[in-house]
């Protein structure tokens, strides 16, 4: 293949070559081609490839995850991230906020949380707030109380499961048995 691209002084595209090569014989897929040509035919003097953006998942991975559960190279991609765009770091330090709030049952700070997240002029951001604030109450109530509904919660939402499963096939009867049994 090397022998090849030299010869034509680097003047064959890609898809030529793979072509000639693969009627000579060659067996691998184009993926392993554009992969050996893109290491072997890097100029060595040339810039090195630049690295790949993260994913959003990552990114959000890194933001949402308590720092002492972040890698050593993951802790550096989140700081290198932060200081790309200001507007992140922002948004960074409003979630860690009120991450620390659900954890500490701290709804005290909430009112200060939300006039922050208002105007941050993240739009994201400043809509869960104005969302929180339209709940208030519910909200302060579910921050600083120790009691949930959870349990109640997967319990409601394990029979409407059931019942979709069921609906239109049998009477009350056999979804009752099915609830029960379940």
């Amino acid at each position: 293949m090397l022998r090849r691209w030299e010869e034509t002084g680097g003047k064959i595209s890609g898809i030529a070559l793979l072509g000639e090569i693969t009627a000579r014989g060659y067996r691998g897929g184009y993926t392993q081609f554009a992969t050996w040509k893109q290491h072997e035919l890097q100029a060595p003097d040339g810039p090195p490839p630049r690295p790949r953006p993260p994913t959003v998942r990552e990114a959000t991975d890194w933001l949402t995850r308590h720092p002492d559960g972040l890698t050593a190279d993951a802790e550096l991609q989140r700081k290198a991230l932060l200081a790309h765009c200001p507007e992140l770091e922002i948004a960074a330090g409003l979630v860690r906020s009120f991450a620390e709030m659900l954890t500490l049952l701290d709804g005290e700070r909430l009112p200060e949380w939300i006039t922050t997240a208002t105007t941050s002029g993240l739009p994201g951001i400043s809509t869960f707030a104005n969302g929180l604030n339209s709940d208030y109450d519910a909200v302060a109530a579910g921050l600083t109380t120790p009691w949930n509904s959870g349990h109640v919660e997967s319990a409601v939402n394990r029979i409407k499961m059931l019942k979709r499963q069921m609906f239109g096939r049998a009477g009350f009867q056999l979804l009752r048995k099915r609830v029960l049994l379940a």
